[in-house]
């Protein structure tokens, strides 16, 4: 028998002062079953980074034609399609020819080597952006993690807070590769 997914809810503040974006999201967020808390954390942060009312948690892990999250315009062409972990070229280009950017949130302690591996072979993507989260930020990230969260993101000069109760988590992304 195949082990199902977790459901999780979050309800998710978020406060974008870069994109004066400010809204409310319920999500609710399977988690596959190989999947860890920290990955789905940095898929809700990914969320909170790109929000928009037509953004969407996508099949990920369960499908290989799938992202974790993307954005769809009305005549369903992929506008932005993201990824959470170390995806493999074959992977990143296929999307980068099927979205019109896509990104790529790291979040492991392995990500400079993935990278430099990647690097040569992701190189032509133009429209193909890199970033990582430092594993300690992901590691406290996942401490967020609970089967009912009411989180709040505050985005400003690039600057990411991600807050549950009393426990907030500062996020300084690296970028690996800008787009273009």
């Amino acid at each position: 028998m195949a082990l199902k997914s977790i459901i999780y809810k979050a309800d998710l503040s978020i406060s974008d002062m870069d994109r004066n974006y400010y809204a409310e999201h319920n999500l609710t967020i399977a988690r596959h079953p190989s999947e860890t808390d920290e990955r789905m954390m940095v898929r809700v942060l990914a969320f909170a980074i790109h929000a928009s009312e037509t953004l969407t948690f996508a099949k990920g892990l369960s499908d290989v034609e799938e992202p974790d999250l993307w954005q769809k315009d009305y005549t369903e062409a992929i506008q932005l399609w993201v990824e959470a972990g170390q995806p493999d070229d074959r992977r990143l280009l296929k999307a980068c020819g099927r979205s019109e950017k896509v990104v790529v949130y790291s979040y492991s302690s392995t990500s400079d080597i993935w990278w430099k591996q990647m690097n040569s072979r992701l190189d032509r993507a133009k429209n193909l952006k890199v970033m990582n989260v430092p594993a300690a930020t992901s590691a406290a990230l996942e401490k967020l993690a609970q089967r009912n969260m009411q989180l709040q993101c505050t985005i400003q000069d690039g600057q990411i807070w991600l807050t549950a109760g009393e426990e907030s988590v500062q996020i300084d992304l690296e970028t690996f590769k800008a787009e273009g």
